[in-house]
């Protein structure tokens, strides 16, 4: 396998897609390290798969640098970062929490740019490195009241496009994956809470609100994710860099 004691680490890897790419990456025998703020499901997932734990709040500077300090001092290197960790708050501009947008531009732009910072010197030295910034389609489109997750998510593209012509001297690929609605804790908390609003069975919601512009309409699976994080990882994928891969069922064909 393309990863197989390759040291890994997953940024909201606790639940979702963060620990679904953690669990296949352990399963194809990657040294992985998992990060959440969720300490207690995070040792839990952690322990079932034999991967290291770290328990840390990215939207901080330091907690990143403290992230990949712990790794390089364990494992002597780094050489796959995937950045997941994210969150999302749906207001109108005007009153949208003030608070808010600085916590999620900090976790989902800034954090990703710490930490490809903080692993590229070790990257560099080794001459190979993958980084795979986990994106959404509102890196490309945007959606009403989510400015904040909108801008970070089009910044997010930015960066991997930057790092990845830096990157490609080097030996190291970066990359965004971009999928539409991937069936998560979060999202299906946020299919209950449309149903309720709406007066419509969880099943409408998935169908004509979630996935009104896919032609094919389902949920993504956190799987999904993980096996094409691996492909990116792969020597198949080795001269594929600054890209987004869209995985949208034709939501931006459109």
């Amino acid at each position: 396998m393309a990863i197989k004691d390759k040291v890994t680490i997953v940024t909201g890897a606790a639940s979702g897609i963060g620990l679904s790419v953690a669990q296949e990456f352990a399963k194809d025998g990657a040294v992985v390290v998992m990060a959440d703020v969720q300490e207690d499901k995070l040792q839990a997932e952690a322990s079932k798969i034999g991967a290291a734990a770290f328990k840390t709040d990215l939207s901080k500077r330091a907690s990143c640098k403290e992230l990949v300090d712990f790794t390089v001092e364990k494992y002597g290197h780094v050489e796959i970062l995937i950045n997941v960790a994210g969150v999302q708050t749906v207001s109108p501009i005007d009153e949208f929490p003030e608070d808010r947008w600085d916590f999620i531009i900090a976790l989902m732009l800034s954090a990703p740019f710490y930490l490809t910072k903080y692993v590229w010197p070790s990257m560099k030295a080794q001459g190979w490195g993958r980084i795979i910034n986990l994106n959404s389609i509102h890196g490309l489109v945007a959606s009403e009241f989510k400015s904040a997750y909108v801008s970070a998510k089009h910044g997010l593209i930015g960066l991997t496009k930057t790092t990845g012509l830096e990157g490609g001297p080097l030996g190291i690929t970066v990359n965004s994956i971009c999928p539409s609605y991937v069936r998560t804790p979060l999202v299906d908390n946020q299919i209950a809470a449309q149903a309720k609003t709406h007066g419509i069975s969880e099943e409408e919601v998935v169908s004509t609100i979630m996935l009104a512009k896919s032609s094919i309409k389902k949920l993504l699976e956190p799987s999904t994710i993980a096996e094409l994080a691996k492909f990116l990882c792969s020597g198949a994928a080795s001269s594929i860099t600054g890209s987004a891969l869209v995985v949208d069922g034709g939501w931006t064909a459109n």
